[in-house]
């Protein structure tokens, strides 16, 4: 009993809304919470990390019934920075984080829009499971449609219309953000995007085995054609992946290939890179649980360096679940990069030490 409840506390550490507290359900009618409190504390020679990085997370999950087969959902996420003084603004890290509704119809998949989850995010979720440092090669906020982002149109489809048990599919729309003005508000180059599509499929082939693929295409910015790296009209990016979880032993690996959409800090994006990224994760039924990750972007021909790792490092972590609610761990990154690099890219390893209360 004990190790299920574990189970589920990792899947609620990894995917923060799978647990939540039901506060309404009636007539069709129903309201979850759910948050988390992150106590946390890095230490490194790279001063832009090293401190205090204690941060509070709250969302609610809701569903109304319309009729036998219609159904009415929306969720809202939040992210509060504890480690700013009072009276610091949202450039310290406040941030709406996921903000959408939507309607599904049973066999037939769900439909929603707004701030969500890009389709690439699907291939990119099953590596991203370190405790703390899961800087991810190929997955990262406002980076078209590789994470979360405004403006998704998502479909998504559950057992290909009741067809094919585990076969899992989506299709995507985001519309263009302009790195000019968003409804009046100010966007950075690096965090704007053109019309873009994707798709994003899973089969979970038995032996608890799952394989995952997406792509995803998106026009680019006059702007951000104009940075010091990266040139062409479109980004560009396919995706793949595999998992194996026993609710013990979880095992995934995944592979990408991106053209123009990676970013290489305030330069601009890299032409191509190739992404790899491994983690192993043990659970004990004492609530321990030891894991260790490998990743890494490797930029191809990039205009002022050749090929040049803009992440490359070893992830190394132990956690202790007392429950499902509360645990405590350590993080440390050990950091491949070289020191010399010409583009100014981090060095330094990392470690971290959390404790987290969730609900």
């Amino acid at each position: 009993m004990k190790a299920k409840i574990l189970v589920l506390a990792i899947a609620a550490s990894c995917a923060m809304s799978a647990q939540a507290a039901e506060i309404f359900n009636h007539d069709g009618n129903k309201l979850d919470v759910y948050g988390q409190a992150v106590a946390r504390h890095y230490f490194s020679d790279n001063k832009s990390v090293d401190g205090d990085n204690t941060y509070i997370r709250f969302g609610f999950k809701g569903e109304t019934q319309i009729n036998d087969s219609l159904v009415g959902y929306g969720q809202w996420e939040y992210n509060v920075q504890a480690n700013n003084s009072e009276g610091s603004d949202a450039q310290n890290g406040n941030k709406t984080r996921l903000g959408f509704a939507g309607l599904k119809w049973g066999q037939w998949g769900s439909i929603d829009y707004g701030r969500n989850y890009g389709v690439i995010y699907d291939v990119a979720a099953i590596t991203d499971t370190p405790v703390i440092f899961d800087d991810e090669t190929f997955s990262a906020s406002d980076n078209f449609l590789t994470g979360r982002g405004n403006g998704m149109l998502t479909y998504r489809n559950k057992g290909f219309f009741g067809q094919v048990d585990g076969l899992n599919f989506a299709l995507q729309y985001q519309g263009a953000n302009s790195d000019n003005t968003n409804n009046g508000s100010l966007r950075p180059t690096n965090r704007a995007n053109g019309d873009g599509y994707g798709i994003s499929a899973s089969y979970d082939v038995g032996y608890d085995i799952s394989l995952l693929a997406a792509y995803a295409s998106s026009k680019r910015t006059t702007a951000q054609n104009q940075m010091q790296l990266g040139e062409g009209d479109k980004a560009d990016i396919w995706a793949t992946g595999a998992k194996f979880d026993d609710g013990h032993i979880y095992l995934a690996a995944t592979y990408a290939e991106a053209h123009n959409l990676t970013p290489v800090r305030s330069f601009g994006y890299a032409n191509k890179t190739s992404n790899i990224e491994l983690v192993a994760k043990y659970l004990f039924d004492s609530g321990f649980a030891p894991e260790v990750g490998y990743f890494r972007s490797k930029a191809k021909d990039l205009q002022v360096t050749g090929d040049q790792d803009l992440l490359n490092y070893w992830d190394f972590s132990l956690a202790y679940y007392f429950n499902k609610n509360m645990s405590v761990y350590a993080d440390y990154k050990l950091n491949r990069i070289d020191s010399d690099n010409n583009l100014g890219i981090a060095s330094d390893d990392q470690l971290g030490l959390g404790l987290t209360y969730q609900f």
